[in-house]
């Protein structure tokens, strides 16, 4: 009997990948028509019919940052992940549990308007808009590893700036101790949020030395473009040496505190998801091993690193 081989999420034909090269002519040619490009996502799942989602106009600001240069402080040591494939197998739980199907399932969030409001122990609270805040701080790309708690890997360029840029501007208080962020709550426009025993919204939270740690990341973009609704439009938190669930998608508030916040994950389950939440192989889940990890796309399995990584430039905050 001939076995069939059923198609992952993630496993997406060569033929219908854009290749890096096309991605790096592309920013050359938005640089010189700013064009308005808006999210296109595509699922490779035979189940899931693929997902063409309506274009976002780029705002006069937009036009301008995008695609921003290149930070060379923060090179891979491998290739970036197809940007179909980053795009077509996310963790999102707004709008469901389905990796493959997000894409689908966002395509309603509206985006804009969309504020960011900055408060708690600050001497100058503020709130943004997303053009206030692209406006506001030196805008650049950066290419990070990003390590899943289920040991998968990718590696994309982010498009934002320093989170420590953000807090210097609102100048915390002597006795803030952490940073807490807060993710959007649209039940109508998240059909993840009806599981009514989650602790929605969505929350995180850093120490105020992480936070103002160089890798400390908020996310605007990504691959040369705003963010996608299903990589945590329209700003969102990257911390690379950390697994993927403590970068907060869709953030509507960041709120400096004096005390270590519950966070969703811990609350739902806390002996499985821990608060620091640092990419470590020597700590295996209650589940499985963090000793190894699989690359998105091409199934190459490596040894996981400490820090993911990116040891030189953390490891001083948990002497």
């Amino acid at each position: 009997m001939k076995r069939r081989h059923l198609v992952r999420g993630w496993e997406i034909p060569s033929n219908e990948i854009t290749s890096e090269s096309i991605f790096l002519n592309r920013r050359d040619f938005m640089k010189a028509t700013a064009w308005s490009v808006g999210t296109v996502a595509l699922s490779a799942c035979k189940e899931t019919p693929a997902v063409v989602l309506p274009p976002d106009t780029l705002s006069e600001t937009e036009k301008k940052i995008y695609p921003a240069s290149l930070n060379p402080a923060y090179p891979l040591d491998a290739e970036l992940t197809q940007e179909k494939i980053a795009g077509a197998y996310n963790n999102f739980f707004e709008f469901g549990e389905s990796k493959e199907n997000i894409q689908s399932n966002a395509r309603n969030l509206s985006i804009r308007p969309w504020t960011l409001e900055v408060c708690g122990l600050v001497d100058k609270p503020e709130i943004y808009d997303i053009d206030k805040l692209l406006r506001s701080f030196p805008v650049e790309e950066r290419t990070y590893r990003l390590r899943c708690v289920e040991a998968w890997a990718i590696a994309v360029p982010w498009t934002g700036f320093a989170l420590r840029e953000l807090l210097r501007r609102a100048s915390p208080k002597s006795n803030a101790t952490h940073v807490r962020f807060v993710s959007f709550y649209r039940p109508s426009q998240a059909m993840g949020q009806w599981a009514f025993w989650r602790p929605w919204p969505y929350t995180e939270a850093l120490t105020l030395s992480e936070a103002m740690n160089e890798l400390s990341f908020l996310a605007t973009g990504i691959y040369g473009r705003p963010l996608p609704r299903q990589h945590g439009a329209p700003v969102r938190l990257a911390v690379p040496w950390k697994y993927g669930y403590k970068s907060a998608k869709s953030i509507v508030k960041i709120e400096l505190v004096d005390y270590r916040p519950p966070t969703f994950w811990p609350m739902l389950n806390g002996l499985e998801y821990d608060f620091s939440a640092n990419v470590n192989p020597e700590i295996p889940h209650p589940r499985w091993s963090q000793s190894q990890e699989k690359i998105l796309g091409t199934g190459e399995v490596r040894d996981t690193r400490l820090y993911n990584g990116y040891e030189k430039f953390v490891a001083d905050l948990y002497k």
